[in-house]
Formats: C-alpha cells, sequence, structure tokens
C-alpha cells in the first residue's frame, strides 16, 4: 500500500472527496462502469520475448531472456523462472531510483506467484543435463507510464513476451560432457511449454469495503480502502489471490469478484492468443526467400512461342530452298 499512500500527497482533498463521493454512486470519472474494464493493446518488438501491454494509460514492457545454469538441489530435473521489475521515475515521479519499494516488490511476486505456483510454465522441459545444466528464464518488466492497476498489466506483459520467447537449441558432444548451443541460423529455436495462463485480474474497495470496481485508475488508487488481485485461468481454477490493505471483505464480496475475474480471464486470454497469432505469422513470413528478380511467365511463354516461330520460318525457307534448287541431270 506504500505506492497508494503516495499518490494521496499530490492530490487535493477537494479532488478525492469528489472521486470518492462518485464511487460510491457508481459513477467513474472515465465514464466507465463499476466493472467495466479499460482497453488492452499489445504489441511486441522485433525480437522474440518481448513486448509491450497498454492498458489505458498504463504502460508495461516486458523481456525475456534465458541462460544455462546449475539447477537447484532439491530439483535437478527443474529450470528456474526469475522475475524482476523496475520502476522508472520516468513512468511516475513518485518512483525513486535505487532500491526497489514495497510496491515494486509486491507487484513481482504477484505475477511470479500467479505463474509459478499454478506451474504454467514447464520447468521440465527446461533440463539439459539432469542435475547439472538447465535453462534459466529470466522476466523483466519495466514500468514506462503509471496510469493505475500496473499488476494486471505487468501480468499481461510477461504472459505475452513467454508466448513469443523462443530459447536456443543445444545439444550435447559424443562424450556427454560438453553443452553446445546452437545460433538460430543453424537450428530453429525452441519456444517455451505454456500449459495455461494465469490472468491476474484487480478490484479496489471504496469507501467501508462495500463499493467494488475493477481495473482501478491511477485516480481512484488514492482513494481506495484495499485491493484485491484475483489470478485465474479459463478453466476457471484459481491460480492465487492477493489482498492488500484495507479491513476484511465478506466471502459473498469475494466470490463475486471470482465471478466477475473469471469472465474477465477468458476476454484477456482471447487478446493474448490473438496477438501472439498475429506475431507468429509475421515472423514465419519474414523467415521466406524472397528473390528480387522474379520471372514473368507471361513474357517467358512469349519469347518461348517467337523461338518456335523463328525455328519453324526458318524450316520452311530451307524445305522452300531445296525445292527450288536446279537439279544436275548426269550424263
Amino acid at each position: 500500500m506504500e505506492q497508494r499512500l503516495a499518490n494521496t500527497w499530490w492530490m487535493a482533498v477537494n479532488n478525492k472527496k469528489f472521486i470518492g463521493t462518485s464511487l460510491l454512486s457508481d459513477i467513474r470519472i472515465d465514464g466507465r462502469g463499476p466493472f467495466d474494464y479499460r482497453n488492452v493493446t499489445i504489441q511486441f518488438g522485433n525480437e522474440d520475448g518481448s513486448s509491450e501491454v497498454q492498458l489505458g494509460q498504463t504502460r508495461v514492457l516486458g523481456f525475456v531472456t534465458s541462460e544455462l545454469v546449475q539447477p537447484y538441489r532439491d530439483r535437478p530435473n527443474e529450470g528456474t523462472l526469475a522475475i524482476f521489475t523496475e520502476f522508472s521515475p520516468m513512468a511516475d515521479p513518485l518512483f525513486e531510483v535505487g532500491r526497489p519499494g514495497e510496491f515494486a516488490v509486491e507487484l513481482g511476486r504477484i505475477v511470479d506467484r500467479g505463474l509459478r505456483e499454478s506451474r504454467a510454465v514447464d520447468t521440465e522441459s527446461l533440463c539439459v543435463v539432469a542435475g547439472k545444466w538447465v535453462w534459466s528464464i529470466r522476466i523483466d518488466l519495466h514500468i514506462v507510464d503509471n496510469g493505475g492497476n500496473l499488476v494486471d498489466a505487468a501480468n499481461i506483459a510477461a504472459l505475452a513476451a513467454l508466448l513469443t520467447f523462443r530459447r536456443p537449441e543445444c545439444s550435447l558432444e559424443e562424450d556427454g560432457q560438453k553443452v553446445i548451443i546452437h545460433k538460430p541460423e543453424v537450428r530453429e529455436p525452441l519456444p517455451l511449454i505454456v500449459h495455461h495462463l494465469p490472468i491476474a485480474v484487480t478490484f479496489a474497495f471504496i469507501g467501508s469495503e462495500s463499493t467494488v470496481v475493477i481495473d482501478p485508475s491511477h485516480f481512484e488508487e488514492t482513494v481506495m480502502g484495499g485491493r484485491l488481485t484475483a489470478t485465474l485461468n479459463t478453466n476457471g481454477e484459481i491460480c492465487a489471490i492477493q489482498k492488500a490493505g484495507g479491513e476484511g471483505v465478506m466471502q459473498s464480496v469475494i466470490l463475486q469478484c471470482l465471478r466477475i475475474a473469471s469472465v474477465k480471464a477468458a476476454d484477456i486470454t482471447g487478446k493474448i492468443k490473438k496477438a501472439v497469432e498475429s506475431y507468429n505469422t509475421r515472423r514465419a513470413l519474414k523467415k521466406i526467400k524472397r528473390h528480387p528478380d522474379l520471372v514473368d511467365v507471361n513474357n517467358t511463354s512469349r519469347d518461348v512461342q517467337k523461338s518456335k516461330l523463328k525455328i519453324e520460318d526458318s524450316s520452311i525457307k530451307q524445305s522452300y530452298a531445296a525445292d527450288n534448287s536446279p537439279l544436275c541431270l548426269g550424263r
């Protein structure tokens, strides 16, 4: 709740009262309904494993990298997955450079818990040599603009980057002691195995925890009393729940939030898959070898016909010359 408390410093008291009173009347200052989600835009960079997500005025960049490391002793056959967040003062003047704040740590843990606890990524497929070498997947989330609800935007950016990332193909030498990492030109990189997409949906509680709104904006976060983030997949399975700040919430309110989150998770999952499918199509087209000097079939057929006519014309002339040549009679 450190970020929410810091946001209240720069806003006037009258503005906060106006926003709070409007939310208690089910009126949001951006014109949305209590359970209306802002528009989600997903874009990808030129390299595999890079994504840019815009949720309203919130923008988050996601980057995925990999390297070979030694596995943990208790899990010698599984790779590792780590998430790192970077809050830049360019995104919000309240963000400080250097040591991450409480909210930065909380954001990384929420996204990490949704991916790790639900085992969305197949870590066993990241094993190269059991007990010696495994792939370590690192997700870097950069906050470019803070327009509210950073958790949901960061979660979508992480999933989009994971779905478009491809790790290098590797093999072992004959003695089995050395690992050879092949370049993309030699062998096609391999995508990660992702079983399902855990989608984080955040709710804000206003007043005495009775008024609930989904996807709070930057201004609404300044007056909210608490926040609930539910991570679900399209199967309706609850991957994680995070309740931050505020008083206790009734069971009926939580169940209502979970029902709404299930519908929103299915909608966001469809948008992510559609964007990834479009990216894979563009990526496949780039790999097709195109020759600039194209052969015109029509011109070629005309040239062939002309050559045939020339051959026939020359053969006719030769036969005519042979028929009209003077005969030599012998004595």
